[in-house]
């Protein structure tokens, strides 16, 4: 197959129910513009996506775009993005995979992916070396994830092979259903999974022979070595290589900033085995997504039990929070077999654990009786019903059928003062994390285009009270910000910078196609905007600044903060639910015990955040923001600002 330009970018428009594709040649402009992955995905969905559009209807388009970075020699550059309207929430759904299908996609000959319309029959697709093909998937609709690989793999008789596909919860359109690709690669937040399920598509396979060439391959080669050292001799990074996202809990829970019991308290005693060494039994090694040096993921597996055969991938710091302190329980191996489980059935692993958690509190003040659950005990810490209720969501059976609405459709449901225990933003729940005591983290899950978010503007860094001199060399740069900064993550001041920032920043590496753990994320000394802009000049030949990256990523917010704007989002749905302002936290060290948010100064933190962006006082973009941003022109129609 002859070679495919990396900043040409193709697309291949799929028509589902006709079975039929095109290839389109994408304007360069776009490129430059949007980058790829997550921001082009925003720019096609509004394209391609009628405004208020059924998020399980058949003209809600799902779009897989890989990253501009996406396969090159850049490191950690495994990213795809996945957008649609999400059914979870109604506005923006998008999420981003890491593993090895973003690179095989171009590999084939495809930056993007538009999926329409709705199949008659269960599909798989095969995207190979430029073509899609059509196969009936009759036989794999109700199998799990991991038996629909092996079933996909026999058939094909390729390993190297990508495979994405649903499991029981998409089919069964269970609105935080994902789409998981390899072993625990998953596009889990928003429901892209439901939408994939409401296509009746079970699969995607993608197999590639092209190549990419490489702009300035020798300054690439040279210039990526630098980077990986950059990344791989911080702290951080080592801590990780041993122990993956997992090592987080240990510091988090002691200092008090977990969300335990639902939302009851901050910290869960006698966690020893939520640890992170506590996976020296099960853990044999340590994998990566292509293109990585971190290996941040525990390859492991069970001895005994149900799962005694199976081999896993982490678990993330999430899984501890959805299937340990949020649920009361203290098993290192319960958060093992419930991670399996939610990979296996194609769930949301944040919005599972949060929406059972929800329940346990239900259950614990009387609003849920045995009645509502099919006779199952939803007390805390019982690791079996925690199981039982995951199997009872994906199948839609009893209390699960209710939960796998989601958050604000369930507590309509429910009724009876629910809504008041649920701990989500824009119908999204958030990661354990409790943000009470941190300002700053607060703001981001209350702003986040997609809802509770902590993968879309979390100033980690601000927990470590940095020196000030270092922190204004992070946040100062690369557009001169001449405001406040404060090195105390209690403080108000200087967070609303710190929050757009980091938005600006995780825009850019998603729609790069770059692993967040290889920028500003954890650490203040790994790569942002000017190696990045040198990344994208040797890999792709395509030559932007480190102030033009901020601009685009900048535009990409912007875009999406549209694109949520077009559906119904307001000015208070960037808040926080009243638990955060009204609830202090019980337990932890003396700096995060006793923490509420101030109402007042957190009002002043999201104007002084709309105020960064070029947003009006109901954060909707002005005229002239539209205008620098280049966005005027191609959104006519789409929400503005200035009231219109």
């Amino acid at each position: 197959m002859s070679q495919v330009s990396v900043t040409s970018q193709r697309l291949a428009v799929i028509d589902l129910e006709r079975r039929t594709f095109r290839v389109e040649q994408l304007d360069p402009q776009l490129t430059s513009r949007f980058l790829g992955g997550r921001g082009l995905a925003a720019r096609l969905l509004m394209q391609y996506a009628p405004r208020g559009c059924d998020p399980l209807g058949p003209e809600n388009p799902l779009i897989i775009s890989a990253g501009l970075l996406t396969g090159t020699m850049a490191s950690a550059s495994a990213r795809v993005n996945f957008a649609a309207r999400s059914p979870l929430t109604g506005l923006l759904g998008s999420s981003n995979m890491g593993g090895g299908f973003g690179p095989e996609l171009r590999w084939a000959g495809f930056e993007h992916l538009v999926i329409r319309g709705r199949a008659s029959e269960p599909l798989w697709l095969y995207v190979r070396d430029g073509k899609v093909e059509f196969f009936p998937a009759a036989r794999l609709w109700g199998q799990g994830v991991y038996q629909t690989r092996r079933s996909l793999y026999a058939e094909i008789a390729d390993p190297r092979a990508q495979v994405l596909c649903i499991g029981p919860a998409g089919e069964n359109q269970v609105r935080f259903a994902c789409i998981m690709g390899g072993i625990k690669s998953a596009a889990g937040r928003t429901g892209m999974g439901a939408v994939m399920g409401s296509k009746n598509l079970k699969a995607i396979v993608c197999r590639g022979r092209g190549d990419l060439p490489i702009a300035r391959p020798e300054k690439a080669l040279e210039y990526n070595r630098r980077v990986i050292g950059q990344v791989v001799s911080s702290k951080v990074s080592r801590v990780m290589q041993r122990w993956g996202t997992a090592f987080i809990f240990d510091v988090t829970n002691t200092t008090g900033l977990v969300r335990t019991r639902n939302f009851q308290y901050n910290q869960l005693p006698r966690s020893e085995d939520l640890e992170c060494e506590a996976m020296e039994p099960y853990s044999q090694s340590m994998a990566a997504c292509f293109g990585c040096q971190v290996h941040c993921r525990h390859r492991y597996r069970l001895a005994s039990g149900p799962y005694r055969d199976f081999w896993g991938q982490g678990p993330e710091y999430s899984s501890l929070g959805a299937f340990g302190t949020e649920v009361g329980c203290r098993s290192m191996r319960t958060v093992l077999e419930c991670n399996h489980l939610v990979n296996d059935l194609g769930l949301d692993t944040i919005e599972t654990g949060s929406m059972i958690a929800w329940a346990m509190e239900l259950y614990e003040k009387g609003i849920l009786t045995r009645a509502d659950t099919g006779g199952l005990e939803l007390g805390w810490g019982n690791d079996r019903a925690v199981a039982e209720m995951i199997r009872q969501i994906a199948y839609r059976r009893h209390l699960g059928d209710i939960l796998a609405r989601g958050p604000l459709p369930a507590a309509e449901a429910i009724g009876k003062d629910s809504r008041r225990y649920l701990i989500q933003v824009k119908g999204m729940s958030s990661l354990h994390s409790d943000e009470r005591p941190t300002p700053s983290l607060a703001l981001n899950i209350a702003v986040a285009s997609r809802g509770a978010d902590h993968l879309r503007g979390r100033p980690a860094i601000d927990l470590y009270n940095l020196p000030l001199d270092l922190l204004e060399k992070v946040y100062r740069r690369p557009d001169g910000y001449d405001g406040p900064l404060v090195n105390d993550w209690t403080s108000y001041r200087g967070k609303a910078r710190m929050v757009m920032w980091q938005e600006i920043l995780y825009m850019l590496v998603d729609s790069l196609g770059i692993c967040k753990f290889h920028t500003v994320f954890f650490s203040p000394n790994h790569p942002a905007f000017e190696e990045f802009s040198q990344l994208v000049e040797y890999n792709t030949g395509l030559e932007l600044s480190a102030r033009q990256l901020w601009t685009a990523g900048w535009r990409c917010c912007v875009l999406e903060r549209i694109y949520n704007l077009d559906h119904g989002l307001a000015r208070d749905d960037d808040w926080l639910p009243d638990r955060f302002f009204d609830e202090p936290t019980p337990l932890g060290l003396p700096v995060a015990r006793g923490k509420c948010l101030d109402r007042e100064k957190f009002a002043a933190m999201v104007s002084e955040y709309y105020r960064l962006y070029g947003l009006d006082r109901d954060g909707r973009p002005s005229p002239e923001l539209l205008n620098r941003l280049g966005l005027s022109g191609q959104l006519a129609g789409h929400a503005a600002g200035g009231g219109q």
